[in-house]
């Protein structure tokens, strides 16, 4: 049996989930990428995708199913003045408001909404929270109905949808440096080049507990917090949108990042199975099942699909050996995946049962790809944390390296600690999104609300994910291209993204069970950037340009029919 066949055979047998969920990350910057995984208190009430029949609704009413008045506890608390200014704000009309956007090849003008939808409890009529939204539309087109429809969030769980609104793909973008290191304050917005407002309109959506959203009490919260919970509040946002605003008809995509692409893979089944059928998914900095990335010591996969991250950020750091470092980082990348596939994993599904010889030559090679010390790595047992590698890569500048995007660095507070104190790469997005997202809203879009603008953490409560697995909503997406054969899947993975590590991403799209001529239908692009590779200049037009050709891709596909 060669190498490559013993690999197969090892990755065929290693479960792609464990009996246990690890709690470790950074919860500020895990806000972006992926949060710390800490599930809600026994007596949450979950409300799990099979509750919400939201296709039987045709429209948004008070009034429940089967005729009956709310109860007398609902009644009351809609006196109690809290949850009177909840509703005051949800019913108040959306602020519309009218712009152009100066582009390359001409002016585009346009008009803002932004407003709150309710989120009602499906059994009383009652309203239990309400989610913010900010929609872009183009004006002068012949036929709303007809133009594509993008809704998009960011992830966390636990982060507004800023960063793909001012960051990517809104008509207004914070103004940063062109490899997307921050200027001097103080921030402002410009026109963005490359926005896809020209080729669609866009909902800028934030869950229950980011942003303005909020649950109608606390106690609530725990309805909408939630792997399960959180899904079926989004699927009536889109249900409930596409209602009022009459877009039924429309070309309908969905898009997500880092745990947004959790929320936007598990969403695309669930919308599927109530008749909500989409053209497409975009995905940037994909994680759908967390195995696949997980850094537990019974997982050893969640180690091996790190390695090709870490070699291009030790090639990036010029960190390794001389004759790696003269190859191209995409050359190191794919070295650096077939070792870990043909011989890495073995050995970490060996262990102690490694001879000797046998651990000191995987040693020697894991080394050699991340640029680490024989030492230390052996001393971490062939297993390095990405906290540890953050922190050891440098350590002779004392110098860390970040998280979502490790061509990042900061000065190192505490060295002798393994733990990143902080994250050079969610501070400068964080320090200059809040300040522009804050003057943009209501210099720009004239909206008011004095309420805490949950940017990034800080609103919501424990998340609930399933007990006793590692969270996988792959069968969802399977599910979703079972039933829509035409549905299309976009996604993006950056070089440096040590949140979303691109071989895991790679790992997990390689064991979706689908049909040959479905998988076809599966594109991805490769950024020379990190988890929000569009804060580079580069990278964000070639962004732009890989998602032109999917939107197309999706709304012009010949009909089946005619060729049967």
């Amino acid at each position: 049996m060669t190498s490559f066949q013993l690999a197969g055979a090892v990755r065929a047998v290693l479960p792609p989930r464990r009996v246990r969920f690890p709690h470790s990350a950074i919860a500020l910057a895990a806000a972006i990428g992926i949060a710390s995984s800490v599930p809600a208190s026994a007596g949450a009430q979950n409300r799990r995708p099979g509750d919400r029949p939201d296709s039987a609704r045709a429209g948004d009413t008070a009034r429940p199913r089967d005729g009956s008045v709310p109860g007398d506890s609902a009644l009351r608390d809609s006196l109690r003045p809290s949850i009177r200014d909840f509703l005051a704000r949800v019913n108040e009309p959306p602020v519309v408001t009218h712009h152009t956007l100066r582009l390359p090849n001409g002016v585009l003008r346009y008009t803002a909404t932004a407003g709150m939808l309710p989120i009602r409890n499906d059994s009383s009529g009652v309203i239990e929270g309400s989610m913010f939204f900010v929609a872009y539309t183009r004006d002068g087109v012949a036929d709303r109905a007809r133009r594509p429809l993008l809704i998009a969030f960011n992830g966390g769980p636990g982060s507004s949808s800023v960063w793909l609104h001012l960051g990517a793909f809104g008509p207004r973008r914070v103004r940063l440096m062109p490899d997307g290191s921050a200027p001097a304050p103080p921030y402002a917005v410009e026109d963005n080049p490359q926005t896809l407002l020209d080729q669609t309109d866009i909902v800028f959506v934030d869950p229950v507990g980011t942003g303005y959203s909020r649950a109608a009490r606390p106690e609530l919260g725990a309805k909408f917090w939630g792997l399960d919970e959180d899904i079926a509040a989004m699927a009536e946002f889109v249900r409930l949108y596409l209602t009022r605003y009459s877009r039924w008809s429309s070309p309908l995509f969905i898009g997500g990042e880092s745990y947004g692409t959790t929320r936007a893979t598990g969403l695309s089944g669930y919308l599927a199975d109530r008749g909500i059928t989409l053209n497409g998914i975009i995905l940037l900095s994909t994680v759908i099942d967390r195995a696949a990335s997980s850094m537990d010591r019974t997982n050893a996969v969640g180690f091996v699909n790190f390695l090709p991250s870490y070699a291009a950020t030790a090639w990036y750091h010029h960190r390794l050996p001389a004759d790696l470092q003269a190859k191209t980082v995409e050359q190191v990348m794919e070295e650096a995946r077939r070792w870990a596939v043909a011989e890495y994993e073995p050995a970490l599904v060996m262990g102690s049962r490694l001879t000797a010889e046998q651990r000191g030559a995987i040693v020697r090679q894991l080394a050699r790809y991340t640029g680490l010390s024989e030492q230390f790595v052996a001393d971490n047992d062939m297993r390095v944390t990405l906290s540890r590698f953050n922190h050891e890569l440098l350590r002779g500048e004392r110098r860390v390296v970040g998280r979502l995007d490790s061509r990042f660095t900061t000065y190192d507070l505490d060295p002798g600690s393994d733990a990143v104190q902080l994250d050079p790469s969610e501070a400068t997005i964080r320090n200059t999104f809040t300040p522009a997202w804050n003057d943009y809203v209501r210099r720009e879009l004239e909206y008011r609300n004095d309420d805490v603008y949950y940017i990034l953490g800080g609103g919501i409560g424990r998340w609930r994910y399933p007990q006793n697995q590692y969270a996988d909503v792959s069968p969802s997406i399977e599910r979703a291209f079972t039933k829509n054969p035409y549905l299309r899947l976009y996604v993006a993975l950056g070089y440096y993204d040590m949140a979303t590590p691109f071989f895991a991403v790679e790992y997990t799209l390689g064991q979706l069970r689908l049909a040959p001529e479905v998988r076809a239908h599966i594109a991805t692009d490769y950024f020379a950037a990190g988890h929000m590779m569009y804060i580079d200049d580069a990278s964000a037009a070639k962004l732009r340009a890989g998602i032109r050709r999917f939107i197309d891709s999706a709304t012009r596909q010949p009909d089946k029919r005619a060729t049967r």
